[in-house]
Formats: structure tokens, C-alpha cells, sequence
């Protein structure tokens, strides 16, 4: 059984006010891209001498910390709880999309295991069953039950469907090796009421979001990080429409009209560029 988790990036992103419990509330527009991890599980054998009841191997790209914690892993635990049918699984992660990019990949591979899990083991949760248990393992994870474009409040966790459609257009993605830790970069934040909504400027032609589409994490992380800053003025010299860093960094997207070479540009960074159109977006099980 197999899946394939796509990525995210953010259209503005506004953090409006930091709330009681320590988070902030924010508006952002959550469009999905053609990056994918792929996530696989199988029946663990009843005699294989393993101490997890989801035994998760990650590979291509590392991840800091125990594997046994991970999202995926957590995920499976969740709906372990309320399952207890569900079997012993192996679960083998290749990791595809960049990590501490602002690009969602661990919130996508939990996501796709809820969504695995409830299909191959028939457990009968409809899709408003899924988001909720979802946003039990992270803010922005609701979105890639939908999967389809969507204006975010709240911490990321309330969702409206957006029609919004960029098929039209190449993305460029940068993510150079320099991680943006999240609490580090809401640390620097300041709060404050956009001027335009970010789902109002998107509903704009693509040509004016340069002027008007904020990402409010660029200002404190392009302070920091120099680098980054310089990855988003190449785009635009490179003939991008428009230009941003995704989330909290450090991945920095470019939509072009046509498709473009940016790997020349960037050699020592992850670099993409493909079609926006959004066919491939769908949950895929096999």
C-alpha cells in the first residue's frame, strides 16, 4: 500500500495576532505543488521482533530526532487508539519534499497515513472525521486532507476551499541548506493587521501580488538569513511573475509563464521547476 504526499506552498502570509495559549492566529492561502514524499506500509509479520507497533524507516533525505516520533508514526498511534484492530505495519518513507523548507512535508506524510490507514483498513471515517483527526497532530495538516487550494485562519486550522487556479504557470522552488527553525522564526514576528487579505489579493491578476501578496516571515528571516532574501531577487531577475518565501522559510517559490532552468543558478541548493497544473494534486492509494 502506497501513497504519495504532496507539498504546500503559502500565498501571504499574515500573522494578525499572538493569542493567549502561546500561538498566533495568521491568514495565509495554502496551494499545493508537485512535490511529493512516498510513503509505504505493509503487514508486520506477528513473529518479527520489533518493540513499535508502526516500525518506521526514513530514507533520501534525514530527519533530525527519533523516527519512532515522527508524524507518521503518530499518526498510525492515533488511530491505533480508537482502531485497536489495526494490524502491527512496517512503514518505509522516502522523503522527497525538503525539510524546514515552510513546505508542509511532515504534516503531509501524517495526513496521508490517516488517510491510507482509513482506506486499506476500511475504518469508515468520512473526510470531516479525517480533518479533525488531523488537526489533533498539527495546525496546517487539515489542508492536505482537502488537498485542494484554501484560505487558512486560526492557527492554519480553519479552512475555506479558495477557487483559485495557477495551471497556467511553472514554479521554481529554491530551498537552500539553511534551516529555519519554526519557533525561531515566529519568535521575531510582530502582529499586525495586513492592509489587503491575502484572499482577496489572489483573486487579483498574478502580475500585482508582487506589490501586495506579504509573507510576513521575509523581513526577520532575510534579516537573518541574507542568502534567502537573494534567492527571491534572482527569481525576479530570472523573469518571475511573482516571488515569496513559502511558510516560514527557507524554501522560496517563483511562478514564471514559462518553464524555466534555475538549477544553472542555484547548483549547491534543492532546486524544482515543473507545471503548476494541478491534475496530479489528487490522493493517490495503490
Amino acid at each position: 500500500m502506497i501513497c504519495f504526499p504532496i507539498a504546500k506552498i503559502n500565498l501571504g502570509l499574515n500573522i494578525v495576532e499572538r493569542r493567549p495559549d502561546g500561538y498566533h492566529n495568521l491568514e495565509t492561502v495554502f496551494y499545493p505543488v508537485p512535490i511529493h514524499d512516498s510513503l509505504e506500509v505493509f503487514p508486520m509479520s506477528p513473529e518479527f521482533p520489533s518493540d513499535f507497533d508502526c516500525d518506521l524507516k526514513v530514507t533520501n533525505i534525514s530527519i533530525e530526532g527519533d523516527e519512532q516520533r515522527n508524524l507518521v508514526v503518530r499518526a498510525y498511534q492515533l488511530l491505533k487508539d480508537e482502531f485497536p484492530s489495526l494490524p502491527r505495519l512496517h512503514a518505509h518513507l522516502w522523503k522527497g519534499i525538503p525539510t524546514q523548507a515552510g513546505m508542509g512535508g511532515g504534516s503531509s506524510d501524517c495526513s496521508y497515513m490517516l488517510q491510507l490507514l482509513n482506506d486499506a483498513f476500511q475504518l469508515g471515517l468520512n473526510k470531516q472525521q479525517l480533518i479533525e483527526r488531523a488537526a489533533h497532530l498539527g495546525a496546517d495538516c487539515p489542508f492536505f486532507i482537502i488537498g485542494k487550494p484554501a484560505y487558512a485562519e486560526g492557527i492554519g486550522e480553519r479552512l475555506q476551499p479558495i477557487d483559485l487556479n495557477l495551471s497556467d504557470f511553472y514554479i521554481a522552488i529554491v530551498r537552500p541548506d539553511i534551516p529555519v527553525p519554526t519557533r525561531e522564526a515566529f519568535s521575531l514576528i510582530h502582529p499586525h493587521q495586513p492592509k489587503k487579505n491575502c484572499r482577496e489579493v489572489v483573486q487579483q491578476p498574478v502580475e500585482t501580488w508582487r506589490d501586495e501578496l506579504v509573507n510576513d516571515f521575509e523581513q526577520s528571516v532575510f534579516a537573518l538569513h541574507p542568502e534567502i532574501g537573494q534567492i527571491k531577487e534572482r527569481l525576479y531577475q530570472s523573469g518571475a511573475v511573482y516571488a515569496a518565501m513559502s511558510g516560514s522559510g527557507s524554501a522560496v517559490f517563483g511562478l514564471f509563464r514559462e518553464k524555466t532552468d534555475i538549477g544553472s543558478l542555484f547548483p549547491n541548493d534543492f532546486t524544482y521547476c515543473g507545471s503548476m497544473n494541478a491534475e496530479g494534486f489528487s490522493i493517490s492509494v495503490e
